[in-house]
């Protein structure tokens, strides 16, 4: 037998099912990978729909499984095409007995798989697609994704009584070569249309893609440097490479595989310590479950401005406060602080995260589509489902919001930033000005500001919201299209 296989958001080798079967077969084994254009253009807003630094950590991770297979004894075949006529091409050419390849949920992606399977048909070409972006496998599951609890507690509830995990595949000692074809050179940056930019040294991880490195930033956070047994009070951080366990860029990517990861913990469990930590890095892939799996369920309703709960509410589309917030100019040090940190390395911490779409969506009011495009576009770590599901649950129309929820943001900054390293750090501007101001800038008087050698409004923005005006105002609105769609 001949069998292709398809690497999309599933590049690795190890807990790779789609590879694992085509082995069992004993079949001759074709690997490849497609570059989508259409995943390199512009977003419906005009951002570049997949940024400078997501494409490098993209190029870098096909790059490290065109090494890995090279190792095994095989290649990957690389093309620039749409994935319905390059696969499809391939498979003709070689005279492949059948293509697998792993699902996706959401319509972008799912937009190739419907040709595909039409043209393979038309050929006679057996495919099979597989699951395995999750923790959980749907055929696992104690109800049918048609039934999945709409409130994430209540599926965390019954997936952890009632269902199972199964062990992570191992990586495959030895892969066939590949017959004679063309493998292709992976594109640069520049025939992606896009330009190199240099990561700030400033980040808190130079993120490098691939499988490699993720296997080894795994080892890294769980053995060497033992913080997994901390990670419960450590992951609301934002400074340094360790307080989290930053593994989602190579989730994203597929480089690691989630039962992968609950395995190690598992591993790490036994050999060092069980505690709340351990399982709360569990409790936190089963977040990314939940998302894909609502996903799956609802379809494209999760990019509807209504979102999943249909919510009609009267979303502004402010273009210049819109900049200021992406630029990090509003003039609230902790929402500046990680909106420069993420245009200036395409990552950010999962509390920045909340509190800069916060108050873009309950602040400012702006279409939250607009944000969580701006995220697509930035983030090493996008992922569709958890992008998109967050973005609903933050602006409040998601299907598990609870009300108008907002976060305080001074409130925040003293909590999760007390002494103003953070923001001092990605604020140089801010340097100066003591603890009692340095998440109040705007309450500096004339005196304090040139103590502070910061002149509010030319060195610093003054707010450009007040919040809680802006929190009444929205609320309002909020309230009113829950009444609209109430019966």
């Amino acid at each position: 037998m001949r069998i292709l296989i398809w690497f999309r958001n599933d590049l690795r080798l190890h807990d790779h099912e789609p590879l694992h079967r085509a082995l069992g077969q004993k079949a001759e084994i074709i690997p490849v990978y497609c570059f989508d254009p259409r995943q390199f253009g512009q977003t419906s807003f005009g951002f570049p729909k997949t940024g400078a630094y997501r494409a490098q950590f993209l190029l870098e991770s096909v790059a490290d499984l065109r090494a890995s297979l090279q190792t095994k004894g095989s290649d990957l075949v690389v093309r620039y095409g749409k994935p319905e006529d390059e696969v499809v091409a391939i498979a003709q050419s070689l005279q492949v007995d059948a293509v697998y390849w792993h699902q996706e949920v959401t319509s972008e992606e799912l937009a190739s798989d419907s040709p595909l399977k039409q043209q393979l048909a038309k050929l006679k070409i057996n495919y099979k697609t597989y699951w395995g972006a999750t923790l959980y496998h749907p055929d696992h599951l104690p109800f049918e994704i048609s039934q999945l609890p709409q409130v994430f507690t209540s599926f965390r509830k019954k997936v952890e009584k009632n269902s199972l995990i199964c062990t992570a595949l191992g990586s495959p000692h030895q892969i066939p070569p590949l017959p004679k074809v063309d493998t292709g050179s992976l594109p640069t940056l520049g025939d992606l249309g896009l330009e190199q930019k240099t990561p700030d040294k400033r980040g808190v991880l130079p993120f490098k893609g691939g499988e490699t490195t993720g296997l080894q930033r795994l080892q890294h956070y769980f053995w060497d440097s033992d913080q997994l047994q901390v990670y419960k009070q450590t992951r609301n951080g934002m400074l340094g490479a360790d307080y989290s366990s930053k593994f989602s860029p190579w989730l994203a990517l597929g480089c690691l595989s989630p039962r992968h990861i609950h395995g190690e913990v598992a591993a790490y469990e036994t050999e060092r310590i069980r505690n709340d930590s351990t399982y709360w890095l569990v409790f936190e892939l089963l977040w990314r479950d939940f998302f894909r799996f609502i996903c799956a369920k609802h379809g494209s309703t999760v990019f509807y401005p209504s979102g999943l709960r249909g919510l009609k509410i009267a979303w502004k589309q402010d273009w210049p406060r819109f900049e200021q917030w992406a630029r990090g100019e509003t003039g609230y040090p902790l929402v500046d602080a990680n909106m420069r940190e993420l245009a200036a390395t395409g990552f950010m911490s999962n509390r920045g995260r909340q509190n800069v779409a916060s108050f873009l969506t309950k602040n400012l009011g702006i279409d939250w589509r607009m944000g969580a495009e701006w995220f697509e576009s930035l983030l090493i770590d996008y992922d569709v489902c958890s992008n998109w599901g967050n973005w609903n649950y933050t602006a409040g129309v998601g299907n598990d919001a609870r009300g108008f929820r907002y976060f305080n943001i001074p409130k925040q900054s003293r909590d999760y930033d007390p002494d103003g390293n953070y923001v001092k750090y990605w604020l140089p501007e801010l340097a100066k000005l003591p603890r009692r101001k340095i998440h109040s800038p705007w309450t500096l008087d004339a005196e304090e500001q040139k103590r502070c050698h910061v002149r509010l409004g030319v060195d610093y923005p003054n707010p450009i919201v007040d919040l809680e005006k802006s929190l009444q105002t929205h609320e309002t609105i909020y309230n009113a299209a829950v009444e609209i769609r109430r019966p």
